[in-house]
């Protein structure tokens, strides 16, 4: 990992939004009015955005291996489903209990992992998540099996806004919980902690030798990205009202994997671009070649690995610094 991040994020100046750091928010609120007919669709970016936020935050700029990120998400819509059909209908306060088991599952998780790295680290996340996936396979009063969670019911949005089939609500809903974790992760990345959490990916030997707090901030970290993760996972249930066993499928956890590295690591933006273009590439390839879209993201996932370091924020940032160089 050291190789791949020398570098420190130029997220580090103090947070301050710029013309061109707007222009994706810009894009979807664009988007509710542009495409009215593809909310439900445009939902899911958002739902998975946000999860890929959150596991940038854990291995782009920790350096924390996982490939069982679904644990979290998967915990938090199972929870959210769970609570709703047992009467409690409130949306917000449901994913934000959601996400605080899914931090509490992160502590006992991080404890598991947090002190291994390399190989041993990701063995490990991904045995958890297998382990998870069957225990909700095998717990079909519980999570539905196969069937999954069904009839999950909530309230309107603020006691206004119903939860209608075009998505109008869950669109907004789900972006306004994007925006808003996106500033939280943000102001976390460009502080202190974010810097040290940098220096641990790039050098953890130097760090603990100046004293850095490794394990701590590992946790840390470790934790507010599951919370974000089960957050995530939460809002997937309200919206589309249904938990099925591949919120903790091993796809959903080399999924969001493949977003942040196409949008690249480390960068924030960089999970927004990334499922973006993949899940818009994907829905594409899959209604042309319902059998061989993965041929589709396979290739441009090798284009952009071999071709675009830094991911398509990196193909940006020498776009921009080549206009820059021509500008008189």
């Amino acid at each position: 990992m050291a190789g791949a991040g020398a570098r420190f994020s130029p997220l580090l100046a103090p947070p301050r939004f710029g013309l061109l750091e707007a222009l994706p928010w810009l894009l979807a609120i664009a988007a509710y009015f542009a495409f009215p007919s593809y909310l439900s669709f445009g939902s899911g970016i958002l739902i998975m955005a946000l999860f890929a936020l959150s596991l940038d935050l854990a291995l782009g700029y920790a350096g924390i291996l996982t490939l069982g990120h679904a644990i979290f998400f998967g915990t938090g819509a199972y929870a959210a489903g769970l609570m709703a059909l047992a009467g409690w209908r409130e949306p917000i306060t449901g994913a934000l209990l959601s996400g605080g088991l899914s931090a509490a599952l992160a502590v006992v998780v991080g404890f598991l992992v947090l002190h291994l790295s390399g190989l041993p680290q990701i063995m490990t996340t991904l045995a958890l998540g297998v382990i998870f996936f069957e225990v909700a396979n095998k717990l079909t009063s519980v999570t539905g099996g196969d069937d999954g969670l069904q009839g999950i019911k909530l309230d309107p949005l603020f006691g206004v806004f119903d939860w209608t089939v075009y998505g109008h609500t869950a669109y907004l809903y789900a972006l306004a919980w994007l925006l808003l974790l996106f500033l939280v992760a943000r102001r976390l990345t460009a502080s202190p902690f974010g810097l040290a959490l940098q220096g641990i990916r790039i050098n953890p030997l130097r760090m603990q030798m100046i004293g850095s707090p490794i394990a701590f901030r590992l946790m840390k970290v470790f934790v507010i990205s599951g919370s974000m993760a089960g957050i995530a996972g939460a809002i997937s249930a309200q919206t589309t009202k249904f938990v099925g066993l591949e919120v903790y499928s091993l796809n959903t956890s080399a999924a969001v994997l493949v977003m942040l590295v196409l949008g690249g690591l480390g960068r924030l933006y960089g999970a927004l671009i990334g499922t973006a273009v993949y899940m818009i590439v994907h829905h594409a390839a899959a209604i042309a070649d319902p059998y061989n879209w993965m041929f589709v993201i396979g290739a441009l996932l090798i284009g952009v690995v071999l071709l675009a370091r830094g991911g398509l924020m990196g193909v940006g940032d020498r776009v921009l610094k080549r206009l820059a160089r021509r500008t008189p």
